[in-house]
């Protein structure tokens, strides 16, 4: 299993949401390159980075930050927030993202999802944000009608990288993951899943890999930041 540390940007800082609620933004630095050196430094192997203004606004906000983490650090990235279209796509897959999260767009437009997922095999993932059980979009502000397993049945043969699955009611709160519904979602799919949300500890970490699941990684934010979880010693569980 991969840690993937996060970094989660709002008007170009680092910062951790409390569920998703974007007044509840606490900021944990103010220079993102600067963090993902932080977090390479300890030895992770990918980083997580969602725009969250872009998520909310359908568009790319903190371009310059993303850009300034890919020429700080030499690990895959992968991205989500904001991107809604082919055009937008391409042009951080071109830039050096090395993987795109698509999670408003798989529920909005299924098509374009799979038109990526052909077009660039191995560099698309979808994003299931998940409340209740039910998918939500629009930067979480929108809840569906959508199961996360039915939204994920639909792209079994689609050709997705993997799945980032939160539960956002877990996100930020330091409470731990939501084990049971994560260990589900991966049983009852093919597509490597990538569990996100309260993910505080090395016992969580041990949690997620009792299950039994077949999980790709898991990742972690606020606990990194505030010294919870030690990084190094995470992914040394993780790979261990």
């Amino acid at each position: 299993m991969i840690l993937y540390p996060a970094i989660d940007l709002k008007d170009g800082h680092c910062v951790r949401l409390l569920r998703g609620d974007m007044a509840a933004a606490t900021v944990f630095g103010t220079d993102p390159a600067a963090q993902a050196r932080t977090f390479v430094a300890a030895g992770c192997r990918w980083l997580h980075l969602v725009d969250l203004d872009g998520a909310f606004a359908g568009a790319p906000k903190n371009a310059a930050a993303v850009e300034a983490i890919l020429a700080a650090v030499d690990v895959p990235v992968q991205l989500g927030g904001g991107i809604r279209d082919m055009a937008t796509l391409e042009r951080w897959l071109a830039r050096g993202v090395r993987r795109a999260i698509l999670g408003t767009a798989a529920v909005r437009d299924p098509a374009f999802v799979r038109a990526a997922a052909a077009a660039h095999p191995g560099r698309i993932a979808v994003g299931i944000d998940a409340r209740d059980g039910r998918v939500a979009i629009e930067g979480w502000a929108e809840t569906t009608a959508t199961t996360a397993t039915e939204l994920a049945r639909r792209f079994e043969d689609a050709g997705v990288a993997a799945i980032v699955y939160t539960d956002i009611e877990r996100d930020g709160a330091m409470a731990g993951p939501n084990v049971a519904a994560t260990a589900a979602l991966a049983r009852a799919v093919a597509i490597p899943v990538i569990a996100s949300g309260g993910v505080s500890s090395l016992d969580d970490l041990r949690a997620l890999k009792a299950s039994g699941a077949p999980l790709d990684g898991a990742i972690s934010g606020r606990a990194l930041y505030e010294g919870r979880l030690d990084l190094a010693a995470a992914i040394r569980l993780l790979e261990d």
